[in-house]
């Protein structure tokens, strides 16, 4: 297994470092790093995951593809020999794990699409028979598929947790054109990207976009139906009436919630076992999706 990168030093232009990703501002463009840097319960783990980088990158540059002209994006390039002079030296770290992309105002709400009820939203439902005030049949169980997609808006914070909005406090946040046009964009793109995972054997429960405003239209930007993202279920398995295994970190939570960590940082690191258990579900998630073997990368930092 390759050491993990867990953050970046470029001397190619201003950098804003993420949860995960490290974006160093070129000018007209921006340049986007996945590290293999990873987080839960909004705390950055101290331990990175090898090669996570390199997998939520591959899946995101999948996904823009095979979303093909449904919906515009901020992608500019995922190759390196096509960014500018300046990154060729720092090629070798940068391939695999990095987009160029198009500078975009970000609508600042994270664009959260339900297909089956799961995470917060089922232990909302059990409280309350809704999900961001959307009302759902009575008698629902945990995991069960729902009528029909729903969205789920939340605030984009910059740091600490998200909140979840109802549809009209997303208006009152961004403005009425522009909340029905996120939440028409998403639910289409969440279906369509649904039909293709099922295709693969996966189910995707849920997931979360993010929009912005190109010269005025809309695109989708950051990463797209990643395992950070999205909860992915493999479809052989599925059993409404209890929690699904999924190819995300939810391996890393519960190892988490059974540690007796307050969730409040710093975080333990992590134990190998917790780390190759969790690197594995992320690089089988990209091999389901894909239909590709994925090959480690050089680990360089």
């Amino acid at each position: 297994m390759t050491d993990a990168v867990t953050e970046t030093h470029l001397d190619i232009g201003s950098l804003r470092r993420g949860k995960v990703r490290d974006i160093y501002d070129l000018g007209e463009t921006l340049l986007i790093v996945a590290s293999d840097r990873i987080s839960a319960f909004d705390v950055v783990m101290p331990t990175g995951i090898p090669d996570k980088g390199r997998v939520l990158t591959g899946l995101t540059l999948y996904w823009f593809d095979a979303l093909g002209e449904m919906v515009p994006h901020h992608l500019i390039a995922g190759d390196v020999a096509a960014y500018p002079a300046a990154c060729a030296a720092h090629a070798s770290l940068l391939a695999g794990r990095s987009m160029l992309v198009k500078k975009a105002e970000v609508v600042p709400v994270e664009c959260v699409v339900r297909g089956y009820l799961a995470g917060s939203g089922w232990r909302e439902y059990r409280e309350t028979g809704t999900v961001c005030g959307v009302a759902l049949p009575p008698g629902l169980q945990e995991a069960d598929r729902l009528p029909e997609p729903i969205f789920t808006p939340t605030t984009k914070a910059e740091s600490g947790h998200d909140e979840g909005l109802t549809f009209d406090q997303a208006v009152r946040l961004v403005g009425g054109e522009t909340a029905e046009m996120i939440r028409q964009a998403s639910l289409a793109v969440y279906e369509r990207a649904a039909e293709l995972a099922l295709a693969r054997g996966l189910i995707l429960a849920d997931t979360k976009f993010e929009w912005g405003r190109s010269r005025g239209d809309l695109i989708l930007v950051d990463e797209v139906l990643t395992p950070d993202s999205s909860r992915f279920w493999p479809a052989d398995d599925y059993a409404p009436g209890r929690s699904q295994p999924s190819f995300d970190k939810q391996y890393l939570r519960d190892w988490l919630e059974a540690s007796g960590w307050s969730k409040v940082p710093p975080a333990p690191a992590l134990p190998d076992e917790v780390v190759r258990q969790t690197r594995r579900r992320y690089v089988e998630a990209y091999e389901r999706l894909t239909g590709r073997a994925f090959t480690a990368g050089a680990g360089d930092a």
